[in-house]
């Protein structure tokens, strides 16, 4: 089924994952924590304790790196019975410092898609994740000239795309969100009446993970890269010009 995207006049922008590499990084770093707890557990325990404390601490911590090395903390204070050195939770903390100073590694064509479509439409970031982080990396990314809006979100439900928008004055129909997760930057805004087009990250956090129904697959397209984004788009403005 064609979808139609002849009335968007804003796109959205996940930032993590969709215009820089971010969960490489988790994975990265949840593999050397569990090489400082070995002496406690098999990493295969201390991953899946690691993700249920982290999913108990969204509510207090919400989501990003912050809360990540939080709930790091608390496991190996839990799986040591509270023995563990001073040495290690230092080495745990450095872990998030150093997740903190990575480069931001933007993903293939994400300058080039940027700078066409702000020619023609108006541009934000959508991000969920610690405001602070997030500001940084969106600084050193070099790419902030091209968004009219930057909104860091506490969760991407479909009551905060709804309030967004609302506060924005964009109606859903007119609106796009592209994104790597089916959960947060896709299926709520489907559920909202706009549109989305999703780009899979080749590592995506067990959280995120979902399978959409054949209905709700047949409502947005799925690419495998940003560029894609160009010639789908730019048939829609041709449409539009050969309607003049």
């Amino acid at each position: 089924m064609e979808i139609d995207y002849t009335n968007i006049k804003v796109i959205g922008f996940d930032a993590d994952d969709t215009l820089w590499v971010n969960e490489t990084y988790f994975r990265d770093a949840e593999l050397e924590f569990s090489k400082l707890m070995a002496a406690y557990e098999t990493a295969n325990k201390i991953d899946q304790e690691l993700f249920k404390r982290q999913i108990e601490n969204l509510p207090l911590y919400g989501y990003g790196i912050k809360g990540f090395i939080l709930s790091m903390v608390e496991i190996a204070l839990e799986l040591s019975n509270n023995s563990i050195g001073n040495e290690t939770i230092a080495a745990i903390l450095n872990l998030g410092k150093a997740m903190l100073n990575k480069p931001v590694e933007l993903l293939d064509g994400v300058e080039e898609v940027l700078k066409t479509l702000s020619q023609d439409y108006r541009l934000i970031v959508v991000t969920k994740g610690d405001l602070l982080d997030q500001e940084r990396k969106l600084e050193k990314s070099g790419l902030l000239k091209y968004f009219h809006h930057i909104e860091v979100v506490s969760d991407k439900q479909e009551a905060n795309y709804s309030n967004l928008l609302n506060h924005l004055d964009i109606k859903p129909s007119e609106f796009l969100m592209i994104g790597n997760s089916l959960k947060s930057d896709i299926l709520p805004l489907i559920n909202i009446k706009a549109q989305a087009i999703h780009v899979p990250f080749h590592t995506t956090w067990i959280h995120e993970q979902v399978v959409p129904s054949k209905p709700e697959h047949q409502k947005f397209n799925t690419i495998h890269s940003l560029l894609e984004v160009l010639p789908i788009l730019n048939k829609r403005l041709k449409t539009q010009k050969n309607d003049l």
